[in-house]
């Protein structure tokens, strides 16, 4: 049977394409093969994002174009939630501890917002899952729908903790204007009963997202309250000071913000 010339060409730029990708992804980068090991794609993309949880890779605007369906598959995938439930059973342990509350109302607990209490992924998954530099009108956009689905993991820590009679207060870098579909939604999906949900006033604009969120901490510790823990999956939500007695960082690979 005769081979069609068309096709043949195809296939070998597709191969060849993927031979110089392969080359500038992990030799260009900079990536050792002292001991032979044959480093694929896959490595190099999984690497890239545990980097970025460890919050050794930093300041990107954009997921690399060739790990953008890796990344894709991660935050879809049942590894995501496994790695978010692991996550979460550390905060049922730390707060199944010996230590006692006060119970004098002070007693309080962070959490963020997006992609801890509800999940941007589906907005993602239309904007080539972090490939595309963000467009803040149109984040805000899909914001508004109130369509966010809540991560079922941590709805049930947020309830255990509410339950215990913490204080919960959400600090999130959503702007003030999404205030009622941010109060909208987390009802929609099941969160209630916060003591109080701060959003970033116009005041706030400039700043950098941890020093926001630090001086929100110490306003709040000034008025007596003690934080026992935040959840959130940035590092600029959980790191400056004041912070909290624990920590809980949620993987996050889409964006970063600083």
């Amino acid at each position: 049977m005769g081979r069609n010339p068309a096709l043949l060409l195809v296939l070998f730029s597709l191969l060849v394409g993927l031979a110089v990708a392969d080359w500038n992804i992990l030799k260009q980068r900079g990536w050792s093969n002292g001991l032979n090991l044959k480093i694929s794609l896959k490595n190099y993309c999984e690497s890239w994002r545990i980097n970025v949880e460890l919050n050794n890779i930093r300041e990107f605007d954009v997921v690399p174009d060739e790990c953008v369906d890796y990344i894709g598959k991660y935050m879809t995938s049942s590894q995501y939630q496994v790695d978010s439930e692991r996550a979460l059973e550390q905060c049922t342990l730390y707060l199944s501890s010996s230590f006692a509350w006060a119970g004098d109302g002070k007693d309080a607990w962070i959490f963020d917002i997006d992609d801890t209490l509800l999940s941007t992924v589906p907005y993602y998954k239309q904007h080539h899952f972090g490939g595309d530099k963000l467009n803040l009108s149109s984040l805000e956009g899909w914001l508004k729908q109130c369509k966010a689905p809540a991560l079922e993991h941590t709805l049930n820590l947020y309830n255990e903790i509410k339950g215990r009679g913490l204080k919960i207060f959400l600090i999130s870098s959503r702007r003030e204007h999404l205030r009622e579909a941010t109060v909208d939604n987390l009802l929609k999906v099941g969160y209630s009963g916060w003591t109080e949900l701060i959003l970033r006033v116009p005041e706030d604009g400039c700043q950098e997202v941890q020093k926001y969120k630090a001086e929100k901490r110490k306003q709040l510790i000034d008025k007596g309250y003690r934080i026992w823990g935040i959840v959130a999956d940035q590092w600029s939500s959980l790191k400056g000071l004041p912070t909290a007695k624990r920590t809980f960082k949620l993987p996050n690979s889409l964006y970063y913000v600083a």
